[in-house]
C-alpha cells in the first residue's frame, strides 16, 4: 500500500505545474491592498509553469488579458455594498479558453490546488471556458449572492429624496 501511495504522490508532482510563487505572491498582495491601485492580475500557464502575465486597473484588460488558446488564473477586487457600507471582495478566475485540448483541460484542476498555495483569500470562485458570462455584471451578482444579505438605505441616491 504504502508503495502504491508513494507512486500517486509521484504521479501528481511530476503532473502539476510549476509556480512563479514571489511574482504572483507581490501581485496578489498589491490587487488585496487598498493603498495601491492595482484592481486585478492574471496568471497564465506557459509551458509547465504558472506566471504572471499582467496586471492592471480596468476590467477590459482583465477581461482581453484571457485569449482563446490560453489556460490560467485572474484574481480581481470588486467593489460592493450599499450607500453607507463600501468594501472590497476578491474573485478567483479560473479561465480555459475554448481553444485548449482536453488534456490541458483535465490537467487544471491540478494546477488550480497549485495557485491556491498563492491565492489564499477570495469570496467567489468562477470557472470561464468563453466570453459569455465574463462581464462585470455577471461578476458583480456572484460577489453580491456570496455576500447575503444586500440592504440599502432605503433612500434614493438619484437626488429625489424618496
Amino acid at each position: 500500500k504504502v508503495l502504491f501511495s508513494r507512486s500517486i504522490c509521484q504521479v501528481t508532482a511530476a503532473i502539476s505545474s510549476k509556480i512563479d510563487k514571489q511574482t504572483i505572491t507581490k501581485a496578489y498582495e498589491d490587487i488585496r491592498s487598498d493603498k495601491n491601485e492595482t484592481q486585478w492580475g492574471v496568471f497564465i500557464i506557459e509551458g509547465d509553469t504558472i506566471k504572471l502575465s499582467g496586471t492592471g486597473n480596468s476590467f477590459d484588460e482583465f477581461k482581453s488579458s484571457f485569449g482563446d488558446g490560453d489556460r490560467g488564473f485572474g484574481f480581481i477586487r470588486i467593489n460592493t455594498g450599499d450607500e453607507l457600507s463600501k468594501r472590497a471582495k476578491f474573485v478567483l478566475v479560473t479561465w480555459v479558453g475554448p481553444g485548449v485540448s482536453f488534456v490541458k483541460k483535465a490537467k487544471m484542476s491540478v494546477d488550480k490546488t497549485v495557485i491556491k498555495e498563492v491565492i489564499l483569500n477570495y469570496s467567489v470562485e468562477i470557472l470561464l471556458d468563453n466570453d459569455t458570462d465574463f462581464t462585470f455584471e455577471y461578476f458583480k451578482t456572484q460577489v453580491d449572492k456570496a455576500g447575503g444579505a444586500n440592504y440599502g438605505t432605503g433612500k434614493r441616491t438619484d437626488g429625489t429624496g424618496i
